[in-house]
């Protein structure tokens, strides 16, 4: 037990009379307000008779005010952090309590023998004093801090209002050891004007300067908000001054709150990039995954992970997780439960194509929501075994979704690719395939809809890992061409519109999501070099391999016959119908049975692993598709 000597008792004991004081000390204050109404009232000569009313009436007035006062809140922050939110609530508290004394004082004497300007008056006295007091003590401890802050001496790239927000948590957080010696915008409005008596010194082009003669230690780019192409330019000004800069997270995280010292973090290949923030209909995709049964194939990979985080979020009733991969499997399943505390959450091990093991999860558990993410996706690596395509690909999607027919799931959704259009591969053309699949069972009962889009940043197989490694090791990056290019967008960024789209779907359509500009693989080769302190040809060498079987110089997310209509969300696109279902088929009926029996077909040749019929077959379901003559792993 502790005694009152032991110095951990004292910061308690004194933290149980900061709500005495205050009480105390509001209390005195309304005592000398009411008394200054009166004096101001009768020109600093208070007559005998009024001020036995002052007296009379002060009682009530205390109770009252300090009864209110209490009641919006007053004596439960710090005064140390007083803001203006804090002089809102000191308005909304004298407001009210007048307008109760002014009640009370009609009811019971009907103002006889009483001023009623002292109301107005007083008022006006008490949020000045009141108000006064409380910013009184911010004001003194904010300039004691700025009065000499040591630390790390750092500009902040950026006077918007992330730049101010940083600036005033370094400013009151002296353990944080900066010193802000000025700011940096591009804004020339913002020209030689201060924030928080910080000057802005100048353009993001005078940085290499002012580090110079200001002794700069660090800069801290604190613009979430910018393009792919701001970013790259501030970054090499960065460099060009030879100190160490990080940067905010993105605006998301800004939106989240997440926006603070400790957040900076090292400037990465998405900062130049630079994918603009979405905006999410949270109602519309809260309608159909709250309280609800959510499964989730493929959840142990890059995007179905993140489908599982984003989705707990909207409160599901349960959600199931299905993946081949034990590790992956158990990596979601442990997050879900410990980080995101989560517990309704079923793990199944197992794959898609397995059509006992995924009959008896849609009969036991009865999903509402599928999310079919599950899919082999490198492309070399299956140009040379076609037939895990098809199992994994085709026949999974084929089980899955008479699975959601046969149990009556509300809506399924089908994650593509743009590689699924004009294939030149076989990963490709399969998911092609899932998406007629899907077209085909539109009308059956469930919402069937696909979503399609590029390479996602960070995912596993990507090259942005693959030239990490790369430069980790010395070079050389490998590119396959100098001109190839691709559409890329964040994980967080494509799982989000992946919720939207299926917000919107009414069944049977593909969605395409707008993935902004194609980006050359050389110019991202060459940033990563950058961002890890080398130079492109002179520290590390960019070679060019030539294009890999099934690859393409630049991919698509449309074909020529197909068109492409806006939805209500600005990034979402849909593809229109042509007025034939596919291959000239007029009703879904006929569509499904000739693709069952293409199905069957492409089934047996995968059983055999003939990978030359595999894509023989692939290429009757989609024409488009231009297989190349290459032989498989097993070379048949």
């Amino acid at each position: 037990m502790a005694t009152l000597a032991h110095p951990e008792v004292f910061p308690n004991f004194f933290n149980d009379l900061r709500r005495p004081f205050a009480i105390c000390s509001d209390i005195v204050v309304i005592v000398v307000s009411y008394y200054s109404a009166f004096a101001i009232r009768f020109d600093m000569a208070i007559p005998s008779e009024y001020l036995r009313v002052m007296l009379h009436t002060l009682p009530l007035v205390i109770v009252i005010r300090s009864a209110t006062f209490w009641y919006f809140g007053l004596y439960r922050g710090l005064w140390r952090f007083a803001s203006v939110i804090d002089l809102y609530q000191i308005i909304k508290s004298v407001s009210a309590s007048s307008i109760l004394l002014i009640l009370v004082f009609y009811m019971t004497n009907q103002f006889e023998g009483y001023p009623r300007s002292i109301f107005l008056i007083d008022s006006l006295c008490l949020l000045v004093l009141v108000g006064g007091w409380r910013l009184f003590i911010p004001l003194v401890t904010e300039v004691a801090r700025v009065k000499d802050p040591g630390g790390k001496r750092v500009l902040i790239v950026g006077a918007g209002a992330a730049g101010a927000s940083i600036l005033r948590q370094i400013i009151r957080n002296g353990s944080l050891n900066y010193k802000p010696v000025g700011l940096v915008d591009d804004d020339p409005k913002k020209m030689k004007s201060s924030i928080h008596g910080v000057k802005v010194l100048g353009d993001s082009s005078r940085i290499p300067e002012i580090t110079k003669r200001l002794r700069v230690e660090e800069i801290i780019v604190t613009i979430p908000s910018a393009s792919g192409s701001q970013m790259r330019r501030i970054v090499d000004v960065c460099k060009e001054s030879g100190v160490a800069y990080r940067t905010l997270p993105g605006i998301a995280d800004i939106i989240d709150g997440k926006a603070s010292v400790n957040s900076l973090r090292e400037v990465n290949v998405v900062d130049l990039i630079g994918r603009p923030p979405v905006q999410l209909d949270a109602n519309g995709i809260r309608e159909y995954l709250r309280e609800k049964r959510v499964l989730v194939t493929g959840c142990g990979g890059s995007i179905g992970s993140e489908l599982c985080r984003q989705i707990v979020r909207f409160r599901p009733a349960q959600i199931i997780l299905m993946d081949s991969s034990e590790e992956n499997l158990f990596k979601i399943h442990m997050q879900l439960k410990n980080e995101l505390t989560f517990s309704a959450v079923l793990p199944v091990l197992g794959r898609v194509q397995n059509r006992p093991l995924t009959e008896q999860v849609f009969r036991r558990y009865t999903p509402e929501v599928v999310f079919h993410a599950a899919a082999c996706k490198h492309v070399p690596m299956v140009e040379i075994n076609p037939w895990e395509a098809v199992f994994n690909n085709i026949m999974a999607s084929r089980v899955l979704t008479e699975m959601a027919v046969k149990y009556h799931v509300e809506r399924c959704v089908l994650v593509s690719t743009d590689k699924a259009v004009q294939p030149s591969n076989v990963m490709g053309a399969s998911k092609r395939v899932t998406e007629l699949i899907v077209q085909a069972l539109t009308g059956s009962g469930p919402r069937f809809m696909a979503v399609r889009f590029g390479n996602v940043i960070g995912s596993s197989g990507s090259v942005i890992p693959v030239f990490k490694h790369q430069i980790e090791y010395g070079g050389p990056v490998t590119v396959t061409h100098p001109d190839v290019t691709r559409y890329f967008m964040t994980i967080p960024e494509a799982t989000q519109l992946i919720l939207q789209a299926a917000a919107l779907g009414k069944g049977g359509e593909i969605f395409v999501l707008d993935m902004g500009t194609p980006v050359k693989i050389a110019d991202l080769a060459a940033d990563l070099i950058r961002l890890s302190g080398k130079e492109p040809g002179k520290d590390i060498e960019i070679t060019f391999t030539g294009l890999r079987e099934g690859e393409k110089l630049h991919e698509k997310l449309v074909t020529e016959e197909e068109n492409l209509a806006s939805t209500s969300h600005e990034k979402i696109l849909v593809l229109k119908q042509n007025g034939t279902i596919y291959n000239g088929f007029h009703t879904t009926g006929e569509f499904r049975e000739w693709l069952d029996a293409k199905l069957e077909e492409v089934g047996q040749a995968a059983v055999a692993m003939e990978g030359l019929r595999i894509k023989r077959k692939l290429q009757e379901i989609v024409p488009e598709y231009s297989p190349r003559d290459t032989s498989s792993i097993l070379r048949n």
